[in-house]
């Protein structure tokens, strides 16, 4: 084995992080990637912790970004995720990650990849390979570069910092198409092991599906740790999320979707109620407008995907969904999650089966972490 070097950033976005490199510094042929990008994380480890690579042995700290011009007319940049596993070797292609595009802009402004004020707002408009979606991003520059301070704060994310809007445009079918894949705002899944389970299986900037916290046998509010150790539930989800991707039309079967393991992303919701972050901050009913916890790769996730909350807060505004049914919001929602509290807002306009997502918006904060090269092996 032989060592070799690729010119990169480590930045965080939202409550994740990842490598981000330029296009022009990766070869040519994409089938060259994922090896590059295995060895980069220290995948596949089965100890899930990663030490051999830049990973942090959870799916919201085994990312890699990619960053280059733009293919279509209407974007500054293309931007492509890659979601690398944890303990096995996939590198999923298959959806994007919402935190992680808080970071793009920023990226692409401080390598020179787009033009922007000295100071003052700068607005790139990112065109994600992953969905063919756009993205906008809003966000304060000083000296050329992304303001170092601000005032916003996200939960799981200690301090403050400059705020970073994300419009997320027509975000309804990002990945099948469709905002509503199966035709309904709520289906009957025939799920293994469960039977008749109600589902609402809904694709806007990634696909998810949501069941009712009470129909998988939880409240809604427990924490990570308490849901990562309960192996029966995490089976229930994993059945439903495959349940679910036959139905959406993602897999043609179950077997195939066992081995999608990024989408769509699986989550139980609840409607307002009281309980505990995880930084032991207690929240009333009056805090949070629908509780969600969601499942990422196999994982309880810690926050909530930002992809995954712009879909929740889409679903809330389709008649006859399950997060319709639950949510109390009429104007911006505020979704709790193990962390805290997200503020999200979305539009939908038609009716029936006219249903179309206009937007999706979020505030995120990003950093730069640190630059320069990272080592990976590469075969003799």
């Amino acid at each position: 084995m032989a060592n070799a070097r690729l010119r990169a950033v480590f930045m965080r976005g939202g409550t994740s992080k990842a490598v981000m490199f330029r296009s022009a510094d990766l070869p040519a042929s994409r089938d060259a990637w994922d090896p590059i990008f295995r060895e980069v994380m220290g995948s596949p480890d089965p100890n899930g912790r990663q030490l051999d690579g830049m990973g942090g042995g959870i799916s919201s700290l085994s990312k890699i970004c990619v960053i280059g011009p733009p293919s279509r007319p209407d974007a500054d940049v293309d931007y492509t995720f890659a979601q690398i596993g944890v303990r096995d070797s996939f590198v999923d292609y298959g959806a994007n990650c919402g935190n992680m595009s808080s970071a793009v802009g920023p990226f692409a402004l401080e390598e020179g990849l787009v033009r922007g004020p000295d100071s003052g707002e700068a607005t790139v408009r990112i065109h994600n390979t992953n969905t063919s979606k756009i993205i906008v991003a809003r966000f304060p520059v000083l000296g050329g570069t992304l303001a170092a301070g601000g005032d916003i704060e996200i939960d799981g994310v200690a301090g403050a910092a400059a705020p970073i809007r994300l419009e997320f445009l027509e975000p309804g079918g990002a990945r099948t198409g469709r905002l509503l894949p199966t035709g309904s705002a709520t289906d009957e899944l025939e799920v293994e092991g469960l039977g008749r389970v109600q589902a609402s299986c809904v694709d806007a900037a990634n696909p998810c599906v949501f069941v009712a916290a009470e129909a998988v046998g939880k409240t809604g509010d427990e924490l990570p740790d308490a849901l990562d150790g309960d192996a029966a539930f995490l089976q229930r989800m994993e059945a439903i999320r495959r349940a679910a991707s036959v139905k959406m039309g993602i897999a043609g079967d179950l077997e195939t979707a066992g081995k999608m393991t990024g989408i769509p992303k699986v989550a139980m919701v609840t409607g307002p109620r009281a309980g505990r972050t995880l930084s032991g901050r207690e929240l009333t009913a009056d805090d949070a407008d629908i509780w969600v916890r969601m499942i990422s790769v196999g994982q309880p996730h810690r926050a909530t995907p930002i992809t995954g909350a712009i879909c929740l807060a889409v679903a809330t505004r389709i008649p006859g969904s399950i997060p319709a049914r639950l949510c109390r919001a009429k104007g911006p929602i505020r979704i709790a999650h193990p962390s805290g509290v997200t503020l999200v807002d979305a539009g939908v306009s038609g009716s029936d089966g006219g249903l179309k997502a206009d937007y999706g918006a979020v505030y995120r904060t990003a950093r730069r972490l640190f630059e320069g090269n990272v080592v990976y092996r590469m075969p003799d």
